[in-house]
């Protein structure tokens, strides 16, 4: 199934997002510190290799974003591992609001050298410029409407919402540039595209829902079988009976997913599995965290 997908012709990098990049290249110039929002669920496939070589020597913060939905611990450990790398990183929900207060506090305490090489300089009154970078569907907009308390931004819940630049006045001493989400041209291992395809920051247009699922019942049998079994009142004997009867690994697989359409009633006329529904009740079902916690991708 992996093969199948890897093999599948996906249009990863959009011809705006040449664009976005050039762009970007310009905005640098003018702000002071970058801010790289990432997905806590997946901090390595959510990090664009190309920001790396953009930001250069700017001062920059690491947000890991969603991390309601990732394990506590892990989420520690992520913050830890950055921090070793000399990156200062920070936790953050942009739904709830959690973790905004302590960005500003870092912004500031970041900012503060040259804060006050500007007012030596008689420069009174100047903002730190920000500029907040990611990738597609991370939960930028609604992060710059939590820092700036205000609907400033446009919010939409489809990969690539935010289409154009623009400034947002979060505080009296912060202004920041939000930018249109940025993907990269080629992605080196396949696990990156799944891993972005089960997290929804992919389009569900590009790859098919069932393979998505496929996939993430898969992860979730080899790493996080309690939380799978839970949701959806399986049992360990359940499932060890069923690897018994069926010996091939991916046959097991869809057999646990068509017990899932069963106990969802996700059945066509004559008995059949109705595999796109199922497949969007397991998807949406991890995303929205109601598999509980879970980091797919840990430090380790």
């Amino acid at each position: 199934m992996e093969e199948n997908i890897a093999k599948t012709n996906i249009n990863w990098y959009p011809g705006h997002m040449v664009k976005t990049k050039r762009q970007i290249l310009e905005d640098l110039k003018l702000v002071d510190i970058v801010l790289e929002l990432l997905d806590a669920r997946i901090p390595i496939s959510s990090q664009n290799p190309d920001i790396k070589e953009i930001v250069g020597n700017k001062k920059k913060i690491v947000l890991l974003n969603k991390c309601d939905l990732a394990q506590e611990r892990e989420n520690q450990k992520w913050i830890e591992d950055f921090e070793k790398k000399g990156i200062k990183a920070v936790l953050t929900d942009s739904n709830s609001g959690a973790g905004v207060q302590e960005l500003i506090r870092v912004v500031k305490e970041l900012a503060k050298e040259d804060l006050n090489k500007m007012t030596k300089k008689g420069r009174v009154g100047k903002s730190v410029r920000i500029m907040i970078l990611g990738i597609p569907n991370v939960g930028k907009s609604s992060l710059i409407n939590r820092m700036s308390k205000k609907t400033s931004a446009g919010v939409g819940n489809k990969p690539g919402f935010t289409k154009q630049k623009q400034w947002i006045r979060v505080s009296d001493e912060i202004e920041l540039l939000d930018t249109p989400g940025i993907l990269w041209p080629k992605f080196e291992s396949k696990k990156v595209g799944l891993h972005l395809s089960v997290t929804g920051t992919i389009k569900d247009e590009i790859l098919e829902k069932t393979e998505i699922a496929f996939y993430l019942v898969k992860w979730l049998l080899e790493n996080k079988e309690e939380a799978l079994l839970e949701r959806y009142k399986m049992t360990k004997e359940e499932t060890c009976k069923m690897k018994e009867t069926i010996q091939n690994p991916n046959e097991q697989i869809a057999e646990v997913i068509n017990q899932i359409a069963k106990k969802r009633g996700a059945i066509l006329s004559g008995g059949y599995i109705d595999e796109e529904r199922v497949s969007g009740i397991i998807i949406d079902d991890f995303r929205t965290g109601k598999m509980g916690r879970i980091t797919i991708e840990t430090v380790e």
